[in-house]
C-alpha cells in the first residue's frame, strides 16, 4: 500500500511522462537555437518547486480535506507549469487547440483548488489557536503539566478558585467536576496505555467545548474539573449537561483492536461561594454518592 507522498510522486511522474509523450508525438521538436532559456528556467523551476511543495505538504500534515486540497492544487500547478515548459521544446500546429485548453485548465484549476485549501487551513488554524488560548493561563504561569493530559493539577485548581473569588467577589464563579464511569474496567481490560489515551481524548474534547476563559484541570485520576468565571448555577448546569453529552457521543476506538469504547461521565456542579477545599469536598461527595447524571435529570424534568 502506497503512502500519500509516494502515491503523489508516482502520479506526478506518470502524468508528466504522459504529457511529454503527447507533445512529442503531436508536436514538432524546436531547434536548440530557438529555445527560450528564460522561459524554460522560469516555467520548469515553477514545476519543480510546486512538486517539492506537494511533497512537503504531504509529509508534514495529517491526511484530510485540507491536506488533499493543498496537495491537489499544488500538483495541478506543477503539471500546468510543466506543460507550459513543454511549449518551449515542441511546436504545436495552430489548428490544434488541445494544448491551450490543457494549459488553461491546469493552472487556474490548481490555483482555485489551492485557494480552497488555504481557506479551510485558515479555519483550521483559528480552531487550533482557540484551543491553545484555552491553555494560555497554564502556559503563562509556567506550571507543571500533568504528564498524560497536559492539564494542571488539583493544587493549581485550588489556587485559581481562590484567585477568581478574590478578583471578582461580586460575580458568580462556578465549578464542574466530571468523573469517568467504570474507568477502572478500561485499564483492566485494555491496559493502562489505552486508559491514558481515553483520558487524553476526553481532555481534548472538553477543551474544544469550553470558553476561552474557562479552565480545565485533571483533578485526580479519572476526574476532571472545569472552573468557569462569571457563570451562574443555571449556566453551569447547562454546561455540565452539554459536556456530559459530548463525552457520551465520543467515538473512541482502542488502538490495538479498534473496538469502540462507550464512555460516559457523571457530573456535579456548584457556584464557588465557599472555600476551595470545602467546595471540592462537597462536589466530590456528590459524585461518590452517585447522584443522577445531567442527562438523567434532563429526562426526568
Amino acid at each position: 500500500m502506497f503512502t500519500a507522498p509516494r502515491f503523489a510522486l508516482i502520479v506526478m511522474t506518470l502524468l508528466g511522462g504522459v504529457f511529454l509523450l503527447i507533445y512529442a508525438s503531436l508536436g514538432v521538436a524546436k531547434p536548440l537555437a530557438t529555445w527560450n532559456w528564460m522561459d524554460i528556467v522560469g516555467e520548469g523551476g515553477t514545476a519543480l518547486m510546486s512538486a517539492l511543495w506537494v511533497m512537503l505538504v504531504l509529509t508534514s500534515r495529517p491526511s484530510g480535506r485540507v491536506t488533499t486540497l493543498l496537495a491537489g492544487g499544488l500538483l495541478a500547478i506543477a503539471l500546468g507549469a510543466w506543460v507550459d515548459s513543454l511549449d518551449e521544446f515542441f511546436a504545436i500546429p495552430k489548428t490544434q487547440v488541445w494544448d491551450n485548453w490543457l494549459e488553461s485548465l491546469l493552472m487556474p484549476g490548481g490555483m482555485l483548488t489551492l485557494t480552497a485549501g488555504l481557506f479551510f487551513w485558515r479555519q483550521e488554524q483559528f480552531s487550533l489557536n482557540n484551543h491553545m488560548r484555552k491553555r494560555e493561563r497554564l502556559f503563562r504561569e509556567h506550571r507543571a503539566f500533568d504528564r498524560i493530559t497536559q492539564l494542571a493539577d488539583a493544587d493549581y485548581l485550588r489556587r485559581q478558585i481562590r484567585l477568581e473569588q478574590a478578583r471578582s467577589p461580586d460575580q458568580p464563579c462556578a465549578l464542574i467536576l466530571l468523573d469517568v464511569n467504570q474507568f477502572h474496567r478500561i485499564n483492566r481490560q485494555y491496559g493502562q496505555a489505552e486508559g491514558d489515551r481515553v483520558l487524553q481524548a476526553i481532555s481534548h474534547l472538553l477543551l474544544l467545548n469550553l470558553r476561552s476563559d474557562d479552565l480545565l484541570c485533571r483533578y485526580a485520576g479519572d476526574r476532571f474539573a472545569v472552573l468557569m468565571p462569571a457563570t451562574t448555577q443555571d449556566d453551569a448546569s447547562r454546561m455540565a449537561h452539554h459536556l456530559e453529552l459530548c463525552v457520551r457521543l465520543l467515538a473512541h476506538h482502542t488502538q490495538t483492536h479498534g473496538e469502540r469504547l462507550w464512555i460516559s461521565v457523571r457530573v456535579a456542579c456548584a457556584v464557588a461561594d465557599q472555600d476551595a477545599d470545602k467546595l471540592l469536598d462537597r462536589l466530590n461527595a456528590r459524585l461518590e454518592l452517585g447522584p443522577p447524571s445531567a442527562l438523567e435529570m434532563a429526562a426526568a424534568a
